[in-house]
This record gives structure tokens, sequence and C-alpha cells, in this order.
């Protein structure tokens, strides 16, 4: 899911901003969500503190609390791989956004074809995106993106009869099975049931004895049996 986190004062700019991302993300049939805030609360630095997948920041310069700078200054200290763009009606502040070295992917300036830039700008975010470690299929007419870092394990769920993948920040059901799903991913994926395929990357321990696994975000599992538990060893 690609997540849209946008902050700005004014009304008038956070609506222009999500009838793009609309306009955008339609013709893409990807999953999305868009996340508006006015300011740069609490509630927006708790979406910056977490582990959702694909951020792209898309952030005022001024607001009535703090500056997008020092919010951007924030966001590198915890995530460099998140996109940022800013948008703004300070383009005399564009040196101080280069001189922090922020990996920024844009700086619009709202007066000034703002919104064909930020179409543009959104367009790039999503082909960064796409570079990296990721499974991506449809299901259901709707399409997946998940960075296989976030997955924990993909579990088979028999009465239902489809696949569970476990994520940090949620759980999807789809219609793929365990080995089609299991064909997407890296090597860092190993069947450790019949009805189960964990990210070793992500396991913490592993106690043999007890056939269960602690993740590294404290999450467990004893979806292991003794057929493959030495794929974990």
């Amino acid at each position: 899911m690609i997540n849209f986190i946008v902050c700005d004062d004014a009304k008038k700019y956070r609506e222009m901003v999500e009838k793009v991302i609309d306009t955008y993300m339609m013709k893409n049939k990807l999953e999305y969500k868009i996340h508006i805030f006015e300011d740069y609360n609490k509630q927006f630095m708790q979406i910056v503190e977490s582990k959702l997948p694909f951020k792209v920041y898309i952030l005022d310069i001024e607001t009535p609390s703090k500056s997008g700078i020092d919010i951007a200054r924030i966001i590198r200290m915890k995530d460099v791989d998140s996109v940022l763009i800013f948008l703004t009606g300070h383009q005399e502040l564009g040196h101080v956004v280069i001189k922090n070295d922020f990996l920024f992917l844009s700086y619009i300036n709202k007066f000034d074809n703002c919104e064909k830039r930020l179409f543009n700008s959104i367009d790039k975010a999503l082909k960064m995106f796409k570079i990296k470690s990721i499974v991506r299929f449809k299901d259901n007419g709707v399409v997946y993106t998940i960075p296989q870092d976030d997955i924990l394990y993909i579990t088979r769920d028999s009465v239902d009869r489809k696949c569970i993948i476990v994520t940090d920040y949620n759980e999807f059901k789809v219609g793929k099975t365990l080995n089609e799903l299991k064909a997407m991913l890296n090597d860092n994926f190993v069947k450790t049931h019949r009805a189960c395929i964990m990210n070793t990357k992500r396991i913490l321990s592993f106690s043999k004895s007890q056939k269960r696994v602690v993740f590294d975000n404290g999450m467990t599992s004893d979806l292991i049996s003794t057929r493959f538990d030495k794929e974990l060893i």
C-alpha cells in the first residue's frame, strides 16, 4: 500500500493535493491511503514513527506550529527510504532545503504550475518504489505492493482457503496459494510448516524444543513442524 502523508494549513491546498493523488492513482489500480493533516501535530508524528510502507510525504514549509524543514529533519533521522516532496509558497527557502541535504524529490512552488508538477513528482515517487524488494500481485481487482522486509510470515487459512500475509502493520487475506507467493519471494523466505512461510531475516530467535520463533518486533509463531525445522536451524 502506498501511503501519502499530506500536511498543509490551507484547506484549498489540502483538497488540491488530494485531488491530484486520486487522479494519478486511479490509473494505477494500486492500493493507497491519504493521511491529511493541517498541522504537524501529535497524530502526524505518530505516522512518522509508524512502520507503514511506501510513505510519500507532501509537506508545507510553514504551518502554525512548526516548520516543514524541521519536520523533514526529524523524518530523515528515522527514515531514509520515504519520499519527501515540499509544496510551498516560500520559494525563497529552497536554498535552505538544499543546504540540509534531505534527499528530497521535489520542491514545488504553489504558484507555479503546481498541480502538474505534483502529478509528475508522484509518478517519480512510485517509480522509485518499484526498484525496491517488493512482492507485487493482483487479487480480486486489487494490486498489492508489499515490501518483502515488512513481511513476517505467510500462512494458509484452511477455512477461508486464503493465504494471510502478516506484516508489521496489517494482515492481508489474498486468494493466492503458498506456492504462488513463495515463487515471488527472495531467499530469505523458507517453509516452516505445510501451511506457513517465514521471513528468516525478521526472526530474532528460534526454540527447536518449543517449536517457536520470536520475530524482531516481538510477535511470535509456533507454525513450525519437525519436517521443516532444519530450514530454520
